[in-house]
């Protein structure tokens, strides 16, 4: 029998939950996977059969005493308050399930402490990488506790920081998108959308990660270009002291957000992974303002999708009229072929083929289960 593969897949968002989906999805059919996460809802309608493993939310769970709470954390890890009866039975459960299940590689989508409890416990461990300030010891040491990276972009999308030794043993499969619907031509979105055909779009988008696309300068955005329509996607979130205009609206979520980024002639949209490589898919022009991540991980893959002529971006949120004319003028003069050829669309299958393969590869010729193991390995003090 093959060997397992499990992920941990963080249910901040959704973007970890269906980068694992879009992946999983390629594996061989009889290849046993499992998934250990706090959100399994986010699983819902998978067709791929898998082994769900639900883990305690620890997101919140309060600190039993002062004492306890003014514990510093080591610099060698990012989030781990003590006493916490959720991350103990978290920790448990994955090692008991690792154990349990004997499994040959454990995908880490994402925690440092993760990987390195992986490590510790003798699992082998891919990390999935993530833009940002990772130069910090817990980064690194988790990195280098692993077998292995997957980073789900391009390799010219890298940071020029990132350690070449580091570099060498991560897989990059390409600009991954988890949506899978067909892109219609432009024409064809619009008039499916019952948009006007001739007049200029402009999509913002925000996926399920954050707070929401700010309105407010949306409505400098509208009354800066009137001539244009203007649509967000997803959720926004208000200040209390917005004018409404005729050319701005409100969409929420949408059943294809394919189709109007198709339709539209500009998108402003977030740093997120997938966010980015959807726009990528459709070939659009971006206009990409990162909101805060932990790391400056949006601030950093926006710098280099600007440095690679891929999209334009503002130093914040333009607050008047000519910032977002001129913000808009450098966008439409875009190369949308750039951008497009940031997306892969075998990335996921890609991914896939190095995950299995590098598993089938760490575990050749092992020993039977009831074999006597050939070496032993001594504790020392």
């Amino acid at each position: 029998m093959k060997k397992p593969i499990a992920f941990f897949v963080h249910h901040q968002g959704r973007g970890h939950a269906h980068r694992t989906i879009a992946v999983a999805a390629e594996f061989a059919r009889d290849r046993p996977v499992s998934v250990l996460t706090a959100g399994p809802h986010l699983f819902d309608g998978f067709s791929r059969d898998i082994e769900l493993v639900t883990l305690p939310n620890m997101i919140g769970a309060a600190v039993p005493t002062p004492r306890l709470y003014a514990e510093p954390t080591p610099p060698v890890m990012h989030c781990v308050p003590l006493g916490l009866s959720e991350m103990r039975r978290t920790m448990r459960a994955i090692l008991d399930h690792l154990d349990a299940r004997e499994v040959g590689l454990f995908v880490v989508d994402v925690s440092a402490e993760i990987a390195l409890l992986a490590r510790i416990a003798s699992v082998p461990a891919v990390q999935i990488r993530m833009h940002g300030d990772r130069g910090d010891i817990g980064h690194i040491g988790a990195y280098e506790a692993c077998v292995g990276m997957l980073a789900p972009f391009d390799e010219r999308l890298e940071q020029d920081d990132y350690p070449a030794h580091l570099r060498q043993k991560t897989f990059y499969s390409g600009g991954l998108c988890t949506s899978v619907d067909r892109v219609p031509e432009r024409a064809e979105a619009r008039a499916r959308l019952g948009l006007n055909p001739d007049r200029e779009i402009v999509v913002a988008v925000t996926g399920g990660g954050g707070s929401g696309t700010p309105y407010a300068p949306l409505t400098v955005a509208a009354r800066a270009a009137p001539d244009a329509l203007w649509l967000t996607l997803g959720p926004t979130h208000r200040e209390g002291h917005e004018t409404d205009f005729s050319n701005l609206r409100e969409l929420g979520w949408v059943p294809s957000v394919t189709d109007y980024l198709a339709a539209a002639d500009i998108v402003v949209a977030s740093a997120g992974d997938n966010t980015v490589h959807e726009v990528a898919r459709v070939g659009g022009r971006l206009v990409v303002m990162p909101e805060w991540r932990y790391f400056g991980e949006q601030t950093r893959k926006a710098e280099a999708l600007v440095r690679l002529g891929a999209a334009v971006q503002a130093p914040h949120w333009p607050g008047d009229l000519q910032g977002w004319r001129d913000l808009l003028a450098r966008a439409r003069g875009l190369d949308s072929g750039i951008l497009r050829g940031l997306y892969a669309p075998d990335a996921a299958a890609r991914a896939a083929g190095w995950l299995e393969g590098l598993t089938d590869e760490l575990w050749l010729d092992a020993p039977a289960q009831d074999a006597p193991a050939p070496l032993r390995v001594v504790a020392t003090n």
